[in-house]
């Protein structure tokens, strides 16, 4: 059901049937308690990757052995997130976080004490699940407590901030705890913390659903889950095997055969996982596709700045993590700024400013030599290209959540941060097949080549960015800013 401008739905902050209502919580608790959540999801995209020599050498793993995990935490993660968000909705926004904060903490430990190679595998598989389940919650519960608005934008703006520094603080995390103790820290850090922020949430997060409980989309939430798992799959493949291959096109092909099917079941059922009156709301469905193809293009710029740092410059990994911290707080500055900038200008052209600020870092980034500088081959780059990806997601996520009614909430969740991570995935296999090809065609000493090929990976995503502030400048809604501060207002039907 669509909210219009003007309505409300009180489903949302209605306690759970027969329960007392608790004294809610203070604002700023809530907030940290589900920034918590956010932070350990994507912190975990990233932090294993220094830690993959370690562990190859430790449990035996073969090289794709290695990459899967990565690739297990991702699919998994990307695979389910739709579903987790739907759940709940369904049957309590509270009780879902819980339940995959309680997966994924779990999952860490097993994977901390993993002894073969299939049981680490078979942990990070079962980290994105819970990730899945977790990272719809700590959106929906934060939008739910937060009443749109000004306060909301900055509630958004900090869990923005906070996702974007997990993944940043990756290699730094991952650096410090793999050469300070061993790669099992890896993991085992998630422990502590998430049994800290699972007590926590048991006591104070206020639990809330879509009105009352009905049936679960079971053949969409099947279809949908499968799509994008078989999907993610291929886009995995691609680095190993290529665009060409038959390992990489069957499941490419099957996972868009899946989705399809997927919309024709939501076209016909009553009481569809995805209702797809949803993307006529012009602020869901234009904000999606520009946190897609921004994601597409600023995923990638950890990973290859981190194999510049290392294969080139001849980085240590703490020290390459440590020459990216300050691109971490820049992600910060960006998403906190990005509110007051809306307050005045609307959210639309600060989205746009985002991604022109980007694509002008990763320009300056594309002009990378074999015996660059710090300062003006990693930082200073690295800090423009960060800032702009802080003030566009703010503005994306504000939008994206607007303008649909609070039984979809945690749907729309599940959507912000789909979107997200499968256009980061797919950027990363395309971006990793340009390097390599302009790596190979090189004929240049090995360290300049992958100089040139890590050039071209952000000249093209210089050019991605720039395709999306255009996209971002005519097709996000121009909502009209009013005295009172209102961010963003209620979303323009698509016309």
């Amino acid at each position: 059901m669509l909210r219009t401008p003007g309505t409300s739905d009180t489903s949302d902050t209605a306690p759970i049937s027969g329960r007392p209502r608790r004294p809610a919580p203070p604002t700023w608790l809530v907030v940290t308690l589900t920034c918590a959540g956010q932070f350990l999801v994507v912190l975990d995209v990233s932090v294993v990757n220094v830690a993959l020599p370690s562990m190859r050498a430790d449990l035996g793993l073969s090289g794709p052995g290695l990459q899967w995990v990565v690739n297990a935490y991702a699919i998994a993660f990307a695979g389910f997130m739709l579903l987790g968000g739907r759940v709940a909705d369904l049957y309590g926004r509270k009780r879902m976080f819980l339940v995959g904060l309680a997966v994924f903490t779990l999952a860490s430990l097993g994977g901390g004490l993993a002894q073969e190679g299939w049981h680490l595998l078979a942990a990070r598989a079962a980290q994105g699940l819970g990730a899945a389940v977790l990272a719809p919650a700590t959106l929906t519960i934060l939008t739910a407590t937060v009443p749109e608005g000004p306060a909301r934008a900055r509630a958004i703006a900090t869990w923005a901030a906070v996702g974007a520094g997990g993944g940043a603080a990756g290699g730094l995390v991952g650096g410090l705890l793999v050469e300070g103790l061993s790669w099992r820290w890896v993991l085992l850090i998630n422990v502590p913390v998430g049994a800290v922020a699972l007590l926590l949430a048991l006591r104070w997060l206020p639990e809330s659903r879509a009105g009352e409980r009905r049936r679960l989309d079971l053949p969409g939430a099947l279809l949908v889950t499968a799509g994008l798992a078989v999907l993610a799959y291929g886009i995995a493949q691609t680095e190993a095997e290529g665009w060409t291959a038959t390992a990489t096109l069957v499941p490419l092909v099957a996972g868009l055969v899946l989705l399809a099917l997927f919309v024709a079941v939501e076209a016909r059922t009553r009481t569809a996982l995805m209702p797809l009156g949803l993307f006529r709301v012009r602020s869901v469905s234009s904000a999606n596709v520009g946190m897609l193809i921004c994601g597409s293009a600023t995923f990638s710029m950890w990973f290859f700045m981190t194999l510049y740092a290392q294969n080139v410059l001849g980085y240590s990994p703490l020290e390459a993590g440590l020459a990216q911290a300050p691109t971490s707080l820049a992600v910060i500055v960006g998403s906190k700024v990005a509110p007051r900038l809306m307050r005045g200008i609307g959210a639309r052209p600060v989205a746009v400013l985002g991604a022109l600020v980007a694509a002008a870092g990763f320009a300056w980034q594309s002009t990378m030599t074999a015996d660059g500088g710090y300062v003006t081959a990693i930082l200073l780059p690295g800090v423009l290209m960060m800032l702009g990806a802080g003030l566009a997601t703010t503005p994306l996520t504000s939008l994206a959540t607007t303008g649909v009614s609070a039984g979809e909430a945690g749907l729309v969740s599940g959507l912000v941060n789909t979107s997200r991570t499968m256009g980061g995935s797919l950027g990363l296999a395309v971006m990793s097949t340009v390097a390599a090809t302009r790596t190979a065609d090189s004929t240049a000493g090995e360290a300049v080549a992958l100089t040139e090929g890590y050039a071209q990976v952000f000249r093209v995503s210089t050019g991605v960015l720039l395709a999306a502030a255009v996209v971002m400048a005519v097709w996000l809604p121009q909502e009209k800013t009013r005295r009172a501060g209102r961010i963003p207002a209620d979303s323009e039907p698509l016309g």
